[in-house]
C-alpha cells in the first residue's frame, strides 16, 4: 500500500473574513437581483452592499488591533499591516462609491423616474443619473465583486492568485464602464477600452512585463492611454469608484512584488520605475493643462497623482512604504468627493463637464463652488489639506532614500498641477455664467454623505495627519 496520503489544506478562516464578508455579500446581492421584487430590488442592493462592507471593514479593525500577521491559505496570503491597512481604506471608500451609485430615483412600480424638468434649478431628479450615469441594479453585486477582487489583490502572496484577483476586480468594472444608457456608445467605447534555469535576462523580462501589467492599472505612462478615456465615457459613479479604489489595490500590489518578491533586485528596477516616474508625474501634468472637459482633466489629475505616488515607492524604505499607503487613502477620499461634485453640475442634456459651462458656478451655488475648490486645492497640495501632506512624506521618503532628483520633478510638476486646478477655480468665480447654462442639483442624502465623508477626511488629515501617519507607520511592514 502506498504509504503518501493526501491532506487537506490548512486554512485559517478569520484573516480571510474582510474578503469572505464581501463576496458573500457580492452572492446575496446576484440573489437579490434575482428573486426580490423590482420596487424594493434598490434598496435591499444598497443596504447589503454597505451592511456587508462594514462587516468586512469591522474584521479588518479586529484584525489590526489582534496584531498577528501571518501568511495563511497555504502561504498564498498575507495578513500583514500593509495589506490591512489598504483593505480598511478600500472598504470605506467602497461604502462612499455605493452612495454614489445609490443615486437614482424609482417609481413605486420600479420603474425609473425620467424628469420632465431636468433643467430646472434645484431639481432632484435631474441628479437621478440620467444619460451617462443612468444604471440598473445589477451594478450593486458587480461593485461588490470587484471590491472584492481589490481586497484580495494586495493580499496575494503568489503570482497566480493575483493574476486570478486582478481578473476578478477588472471584469465586473469593464461591465460597469458601459452601463450608461442614453450615451451607451461612449460609455461601452469606454468599456472596451477599459478591456484591453536562473538567468538574469529571464528575470529582467519577466520583472518588467509584470511591471507593464501592473503600471496599466495604476495609469502610469506609457500605460495611461486608456484612462482619459474610460474616466470620460464611464457612469460618473463607476468613474470614482475606479479612480478611488482601483488605484488603492493595485498599489498594494504593486507594493508587495517589488518590496517582496523582487526587493532583493531593487537596484535593478529602480532605474526603470524613475523613467516611468518621471513620464507620469510630468506627462499626466502637462496634459492635464490642454483638456477642456472636467472628467477628462481629474483623469489626468490621475495620472499625475500616480507618479507622486510611484515617488514613495522608488523611496524602497519603511517611510516610503507608510508615506505611499498614507498618500493612497487621502487620494481616495479626495478623488471620491470630487467626481461626486462633478456629478451634480447639470444641463438638459445631462452632466455639464465641458470647463466652458462651469463658468461663473460661484454665483449659482456658492457652496458647491467651495468644497469644489478646497477639493482641488488639496490635489494640488496646497498646505492644511491632506494633499498637503501626503506629497510631504513620500517626498521627505525619497529624499532620504537617496531620490533627490525626482523630488525636484515632482515639485516642479504639483506647481504645474496646481496651474490647472487654479485655472478652474479662476473659471468657477470671476467669470459670468452664460444664460443657459447649467443647474446644480440638490444631492440627496446619499451623494451629500459621499462628498461629506471625503471632504471630512481631507481637513483631517489636512490638520491633524498624526494619528494615521502613526497608524500608516505601524501598518509598513510586510510578512515574508
Amino acid at each position: 500500500m502506498p504509504t503518501d496520503q493526501i491532506t487537506a489544506p490548512s486554512i485559517a478562516y478569520l484573516p480571510l473574513m474582510p474578503m469572505l464578508v464581501v463576496f458573500g455579500a457580492a452572492t446575496v446581492a446576484v440573489l437579490v437581483e434575482a428573486f426580490a421584487p423590482a420596487a424594493h430590488r434598490r434598496l435591499a442592493q444598497v443596504l447589503v452592499a454597505v451592511l456587508g462592507l462594514a462587516i468586512a471593514f469591522g474584521f479588518v479593525v479586529y484584525l489590526a488591533a489582534d496584531g498577528t500577521h501571518r501568511l495563511v491559505a497555504e502561504s498564498a496570503l498575507a495578513i500583514d499591516g500593509p495589506t490591512l491597512f489598504l483593505q480598511g481604506t478600500l472598504c470605506l471608500l467602497g461604502i462612499g462609491s455605493i452612495f454614489l451609485l445609490a443615486e437614482r430615483k424609482l417609481d413605486q412600480s420600479g420603474g425609473e423616474v425620467v424628469s420632465q424638468a431636468s433643467n430646472l434649478p434645484g431639481s432632484r431628479e435631474d441628479l437621478a443619473l440620467a444619460d451617462s450615469t443612468r444604471v440598473q441594479t445589477e451594478v450593486y453585486p458587480l461593485a461588490l465583486f470587484a471590491l472584492g477582487g481589490m481586497l484580495l489583490f494586495p493580499a496575494c502572496n503568489n503570482l497566480l492568485l493575483m493574476f486570478v484577483a486582478l481578473e476578478v476586480l477588472s471584469l465586473p468594472l469593464y461591465l460597469m464602464a458601459g452601463l450608461a444608457r442614453r450615451r451607451r456608445l461612449l460609455s461601452q467605447e469606454a468599456a472596451m477600452k477599459y478591456f484591453p534555469g536562473h538567468s538574469d535576462a529571464l528575470l529582467f523580462l519577466g520583472i518588467a512585463m509584470l511591471a507593464v501589467g501592473l503600471l496599466f492599472k495604476v495609469g502610469a505612462v506609457p500605460f495611461q492611454a486608456w484612462t482619459p478615456d474610460v474616466y470620460q465615457g464611464s457612469p460618473t459613479p463607476v468613474t470614482a469608484l475606479m479612480a478611488a479604489c482601483t488605484k488603492v489595490a493595485a498599489f498594494g500590489a504593486l507594493l508587495r512584488v517589488f518590496y517582496v518578491a523582487f526587493g532583493t533586485s531593487r537596484w535593478d528596477w529602480r532605474p526603470m520605475m524613475w523613467a516611468v516616474a518621471i513620464l507620469t508625474m510630468v506627462g499626466g501634468a502637462v496634459l492635464a493643462v490642454t483638456q477642456t472637459d472636467v472628467k477628462r482633466m481629474l483623469a489626468y489629475s490621475s495620472i499625475a497623482h500616480t507618479g507622486f505616488i510611484l515617488v514613495g515607492v522608488i523611496a524602497v524604505n519603511r517611510d516610503g512604504l507608510s508615506g505611499t499607503l498614507f498618500y493612497l487613502l487621502t487620494y481616495g477620499f479626495t478623488t471620491l468627493a470630487a467626481f461626486a461634485v462633478v456629478g451634480l453640475v447639470r444641463d438638459s442634456s445631462g452632466e455639464a463637464t465641458h470647463l466652458s459651462q462651469w463658468a461663473g458656478l460661484a454665483k449659482k451655488s456658492p457652496e458647491v463652488a467651495a468644497v469644489f475648490t478646497f477639493l482641488l486645492l488639496a490635489l494640488a497640495g496646497i498646505p492644511l489639506t491632506s494633499g498637503f501632506m501626503a506629497k510631504f512624506v513620500v517626498f521627505r521618503a525619497a529624499q532620504e532614500g537617496g531620490a533627490t532628483a525626482l523630488v525636484v520633478v515632482g515639485v516642479v510638476a504639483s506647481a504645474v498641477t496646481a496651474f490647472f486646478y487654479a485655472r478652474v477655480i479662476l473659471l468657477m468665480y470671476f467669470q459670468q455664467p452664460t444664460p443657459d447654462g447649467p443647474t446644480v442639483a440638490i444631492p440627496s442624502a446619499f451623494t451629500t454623505s459621499a462628498i461629506a465623508l471625503g471632504l471630512a477626511v481631507t481637513v483631517a488629515l489636512g490638520v491633524y495627519p498624526q494619528p494615521l501617519l502613526d497608524l500608516a507607520d505601524k501598518a509598513a511592514l510586510f510578512v515574508r
